[in-house]
């Protein structure tokens, strides 16, 4: 069955997958709490647009323990067409610890997130995902984000589908601004579900900026992209897949 652009937009959510939190002053029982808020002029994730290319206002908290275990809970208004969800609410529950084995001391983090959709509940979805953090790879102070995602049950049908992806940042001196590439593969087991295809590239590249006077907010603007082929497409469709500029301004606590 080949699904509809509508749902294909679902299928690829970003959620919290790249979201950075400030951590605060820990809490009782080794518990600590960190969180962001952030507008976007679009949501899009995996490459491709979660808002119909509209703006989009997003937040999420996480909950740790000294342990390594954590709860998050992620949340942005979506808008993939008319009759649609309007909310995206992801919680995810994983473990995340550093490896001293390794002369660079890498980060792993394990764990499971739910796509959830409160008020369209066939679209909900569960993805498993495990990430490595390398941290001064190049340059003080950068970082190579890697993610591995695997669902059974892609976009809430029933579909097996893998996602593989990197992201690598760097400040850029003491200036305050920063770079930022990326670059994802998704694959699903069902031919031609991307527009003619099984698995298409997505692509992010961009700079950021973190304002002295607000240690804690973070401006990005991006160009965010997919090769989906986006023949048959209408044009307000098209600008959904095809690369465009993100602005994207966080605030961590």
């Amino acid at each position: 069955m080949k699904l509809t652009l509508k749902v294909l937009g679902l299928a690829v959510v970003a959620s919290a997958s790249t979201i950075t939190f400030a951590e605060t002053p820990a809490l009782p029982y080794g518990l600590s709490f960190s969180g962001s808020a952030a507008v976007t002029t679009y949501y899009r994730f995996r490459g491709v647009t979660q808002t119909s290319s509209d703006p989009a206002v997003q937040a999420g908290f996480t909950l740790g323990h000294t342990s390594g275990l954590y709860f998050g809970l992620w949340g942005s208004n979506v808008d993939f067409g008319e009759g649609s969800p309007s909310l995206e609410l992801d919680p995810s529950i994983g473990y995340a610890t550093t490896l001293d084995n390794f002369a660079s001391k890498p980060v792993l983090d394990v764990g499971v997130v739910y796509y959830n959709y409160p008020s369209e509940s066939d679209l909900n979805w569960l993805e498993l995902y495990g990430k490595m953090t390398f941290k001064d790879v190049l340059t003080d102070g950068d970082g190579i984000l890697t993610n591995v995602n695997f669902t059974n049950d892609y976009a809430g049908a029933d579909l097996d589908s893998w996602n593989v992806n990197a992201t690598y940042s760097a400040p850029l001196g003491s200036s305050g601004f920063g770079g930022v590439v990326g670059v994802g593969y998704t694959t699903i087991d069902e031919d031609e579900f991307f527009n003619g295809d099984d698995n298409y590239v997505d692509w992010k590249a961009g700079v950021t900026y973190n304002f002295k006077a607000l240690p804690s907010v973070t401006a990005e603007l991006a160009a965010v992209g997919s090769n989906v082929d986006t023949d048959g497409m209408s044009h307000s469709v098209k600008r959904g897949y095809e690369t465009g500029a993100v602005f994207t301004l966080t605030n961590t606590f």
